[in-house]
């Protein structure tokens, strides 16, 4: 483990001097609004499909028992996100060959059709079992462009950032993740609240996923606009530093133990995010007998409480360090994870509310300070590409698999409790690797 510690903070090579990094604010402010206005995109499209779930396994998976039909559905949201990590390697090949912009740009493109795609898809009543295939394979290329956005946002605004603020202003990036996810939560309960049940199931499930081509051009031509890192530049043209040809291999070679690290430290922002910020709109309805405009209001408000929750947390972690707020976001939600679940399934309406927010706002801690730690870890010749594979594996194994496991962990053992030892479980995970982070805060990063 001491090899594990000195990785993470291994001195700059020999005779290269970082570029100093948020010398123009004016610039700086212009990366930070279109990395979270592209990270927005992102997990609007990513997150519509969970909080669509009972509506989308109606449309295209017919089973006699709906709690079955409802695990298909899940099941699918899964494997989009084995396609994360093959997104991963692509995107962040070509972020660290070619460009952390040209990769950027194709991964909104890439998302925004594949969740217009959805949308468009004639139901399985129409189509039989090719309209089953068709929103997986949607559901594949949305995993695909997801696995180069928020890994490649937050070093793209990392290597913008002076490193006396870089935990601030990254946490600005994944703040994108929340307002995703709020937006297609609040797109959900609009829309559940303003038409009936009837129109919702004959057309009107499709809106929030046509929405993506709007917002995703949007995206698009802001995005396409920023300039490319000072970083990235310098690797390109130093003498001494040469250009990785494969860089995740350079990742497996250098890296590996930043990538085991990473990868736990990340247990609780992956499976704490879609269990809390997912799942949990489904628990409200199937196991608290909440109406859906209550599922999809109390996931509103447990968002924005995540999203207050992030720059707070890099603010915090810019002063005192970042382990200070891995230990206490991930040792508190394995402390209340167990109550909020019993609160949310028999509390008051109030009280299931104040419960899932509690959830949302440690994960939140916890997410504030991660990526500007990560990009500590890795250098700029192959940072993209580190960041990427290590969150897109743990996105892999506990992000895409959570909200099917904790539907199955009720159907398995009769306890509607079940998803609390999941998260208790992550929870855990991240606040054991924390230890065997060293401190990196105001650290300088490495080319």
């Amino acid at each position: 483990m001491a090899d594990l510690r000195a990785e993470t903070t291994a001195s700059q090579p020999s005779g290269e001097a970082s570029p100093t990094a948020g010398e123009n604010p004016a610039t700086t402010l212009r990366v930070i609004r279109a990395a979270i206005l592209g990270t927005v995109v992102e997990y609007y499209d990513f997150g519509i499909y969970g909080y669509m779930a009972t509506m989308l396994s109606a449309q295209f998976f017919v089973e006699s028992d709906p709690n079955t039909a409802l695990l298909s559905t899940f099941a699918a949201f899964a494997v989009a996100f084995f396609l994360r990590a093959p997104g991963g390697i692509l995107f962040g090949h070509m972020g660290d060959k070619y460009g952390r912009k040209k990769a950027l740009t194709w991964t909104i493109l890439l998302m925004a059709v594949a969740t217009t795609g959805i949308g468009l898809i004639p139901s399985y009543a129409t189509l039989g079992i090719w309209a089953t295939i068709l929103l997986v394979l949607c559901r594949c290329l949305q995993g695909f462009a997801a696995g180069g956005e928020l890994g490649g946002a937050n070093a793209f605004v990392s290597e913008h950032a002076p490193a006396h603020r870089r935990a601030f202003q990254t946490s600005f990036v994944n703040t994108g993740t929340y307002l995703g996810s709020l937006a297609a939560s609040l797109v959900a309960l609009l829309l559940t609240s303003a038409v009936s049940t009837d129109t919702l199931n004959a057309w009107a499930w499709r809106i929030p996923f046509l929405l993506s081509a709007v917002i995703g051009l949007i995206g698009l031509y802001i995005r396409s606009q920023l300039p490319e890192t000072e970083q990235f530049e310098a690797v390109q043209q130093s003498d001494s530093i040469e250009v990785a040809k494969y860089p995740i291999a350079d990742v497996f070679k250098h890296a590996w133990r930043q990538i085991v690290l990473v990868f736990f430290l990340g247990a609780l922002i992956v499976g704490g995010y879609y269990v809390a910020g997912v799942y949990a709109a489904s628990y409200l309805q199937t196991e608290g007998g909440r109406s859906a405009d209550f599922a999809f209001t109390s996931t509103s408000i447990a968002m924005i409480v995540a999203v207050i929750s992030l720059p707070i947390a890099g603010y915090v972690g810019d002063r005192i360090g970042r382990r200070p707020v891995f230990f206490f976001g991930s040792g508190i939600t394995a402390i209340i994870s167990l109550p909020a679940f019993m609160v949310m399934r028999d509390g008051s309406p109030v009280a299931a509310i104040v419960a899932q927010s509690s959830l949302t706002f440690f994960i939140g801690l916890v997410n504030g300070v991660s990526f500007a730690a990560y990009a500590e870890m890795f250098r700029a010749r192959y940072r993209y590409s580190g960041i990427a594979m290590s969150n897109n594996v743990t996105n892999m194994a506990l992000g895409g698999t959570a909200p099917f496991i904790a539907t199955l962990l009720i159907s398995t053992t009769d306890n509607n409790l079940a998803p609390a030892g999941y998260l208790i479980a992550t929870a855990l995970m991240t606040f054991i690797a924390t230890f065997f982070l060293k401190e990196t805060r105001g650290k300088e990063l490495e080319l």
